[in-house]
């Protein structure tokens, strides 16, 4: 998982600058069929029925000596109606639209998201680990 610059300038302004962060109501998962790097300059999925996802997380373990959180419940996409394309990557934004990335990183194994495919993610399978 990448942490991206509004999420990184976020931690530094909060715990090293005494400035206020507002912390988001909820989270979203997005899917990308490019990186969004750090700047949130992907492309992410439009259009064909597509719509980011509300996700929730575990609670903070200790994994390998790193602290690490999951999706807490398996996330399924509306299914497409038109094709998405070869989907790579994912991102968690701080809105259903528009919004601002806060983490990003690479699927396992690409997949092509087609007219009448569903994109899921099982419980637990998206992870965000800082070291």
């Amino acid at each position: 998982m990448n942490a991206s610059k509004y999420l990184e300038d976020g931690i530094i302004n909060y715990f090293f600058r005494n400035q206020a962060v507002t912390r988001p109501a909820a989270h979203y998962l997005a899917l990308y069929i490019s990186d969004p790097t750090d700047d949130n300059t992907g492309s992410e999925i439009a259009g064909g029925g597509y719509a980011r996802k509300v996700i929730t997380f575990t609670t903070p373990a200790i994994v390998s000596g790193k602290t690490t959180i999951t999706n807490e419940a398996e996330i399924r996409f509306p299914v497409a109606t038109a094709n998405w394309g070869n989907i790579s990557h994912w991102g968690i934004l701080d809105a259903p639209t528009d919004g601002n990335l806060l983490a990003h990183a690479p699927v396992d194994v690409p997949k092509l998201i087609e007219n009448g495919d569903e994109a899921k993610f099982n419980a637990e399978t998206l992870t965000i680990t800082i070291d």
